[in-house]
């Protein structure tokens, strides 16, 4: 089971509502009002570690994006800007990106990794090898 709450379905009948509203809304009316800065994520996970997959492209690792991991989760932070020399209509989203996901139980906080390469990020999470135990809770009748 994926910890991520993302809608996996290739070919899904329903576009994304941005995708959806900016086909019916005129260009340069209330677009801009409605616009949501997502990282759209993909992830993985096996017995070793946990892998975590995130579209940013256009936007400089060193300069642009932050990753960390604390209390169990894993947040990406990006920031793409407008470049001033171009002239003409631009449907790329420019702003502020976040994205924050709870980490699947057993994922160690120490030894993540990031790596950025052609606008895709990868974080992957190493996986405590031992699987934590289910606890049996004792039921106390109250009568």
């Amino acid at each position: 089971m994926s910890p991520l709450p993302v809608h996996r379905a290739h070919g899904s009948l329903l576009p994304d509502f941005t995708e959806l509203w900016n086909a019916f809304t005129p260009v340069g009316t209330l677009a801009p009002m409605f616009t949501f800065h997502t990282i759209r994520l993909e992830d993985a996970m096996d017995d070793s570690q946990y892998t975590v997959r995130a579209e940013i492209p256009g936007i400089d690792p060193a300069e642009d994006l932050d990753v960390t991991v604390a209390d169990g989760h894993l947040t990406i932070r990006a920031e793409r800007t407008v470049r001033e020399e171009e002239k003409g209509r631009s449907e790329f989203g420019y702003g502020s990106f976040v994205r924050t996901i709870a980490l699947p139980p057993g994922a160690r906080e120490d030894g993540v990794a990031a790596e950025y390469t052609h606008g895709i990020l990868t974080v992957t999470v190493p996986m405590n090898a031992d699987k934590p135990a289910a606890k049996k809770i004792e039921v106390k009748s109250g009568d």
